[in-house]
């Protein structure tokens, strides 16, 4: 079937979400000029408002309008614990749990210099520097746990024991985010690397 140059071209871009093929671009296509034109031109409205006006906060690299984000404005946080994240929405499943009231930071990225990601890209010297200003005593670090989150991990606990190095007042302690045994897991069901985790990380009661 012959498609035309604009048809093609939304085909196209919707197939650049993620877990979206071309054949279910395609519905998505032909569903918003059948039935939801209006709701369409919104959409591309919103997309484009989003793509130009959110950045990143320049403290935490969180998504935001501002050039400051609403976490790292609230005084009511805790200003002395900083949980090192993956990404954006790894804030969002953090926040959810309304388990956690410290400060983030956001790597945008895991080390891997096979992809040509390093310590710069990832945001190190920023978060070195925010460490220097002597608020935080505790990172929690939260990357996941392949080899490139693993060695992520690594990286931000020596650049955290080289910042107490070269300020003999400051005190930062590194803790990882426990992994293993999920909450309702049965073992029988478990894969071999979150079982050997669980052993890995295992606590008293």
């Amino acid at each position: 079937m012959n498609e035309t140059s604009l048809l093609t071209e939304l085909i196209d871009a919707l197939s650049c979400l993620p877990s979206v093929g071309r054949k279910t671009a395609q519905r998505m296509a032909y569903n918003l000029l059948d039935k939801k034109r209006e709701k369409g031109l919104m959409l591309a409205a919103s997309l484009e408002k989003a793509m130009r006006n959110i950045g990143n906060c320049s403290i935490c690299r969180n998504y935001t309008e501002q050039s400051v984000c609403q976490l790292c404005e609230n005084i009511k946080r805790d200003k002395n614990t900083l949980c090192v994240v993956h990404s954006p929405s790894d804030v969002l499943a953090i926040e959810s749990t309304a388990n956690f009231s410290g400060q983030y930071f956001v790597l945008l990225g895991q080390l891997s210099p096979l992809d040509g990601i390093g310590p710069e890209e990832i945001g190190m010297p920023l978060l070195s520097k925010r460490l220097t200003q002597g608020e935080i005593t505790e990172i929690i670090v939260a990357t996941s746990s392949t080899v490139e989150g693993e060695a992520t991990a690594y990286y931000i606990s020596q650049v955290a024991n080289q910042v107490e190095q070269n300020n003999s007042d400051l005190k930062i302690s590194v803790t990882r985010l426990a992994q293993g045994v999920p909450v309702g897991g049965e073992l029988e069901y478990l894969d071999q690397s979150t079982l050997a985790l669980s052993l890995a990380n295992r606590s008293h009661f």
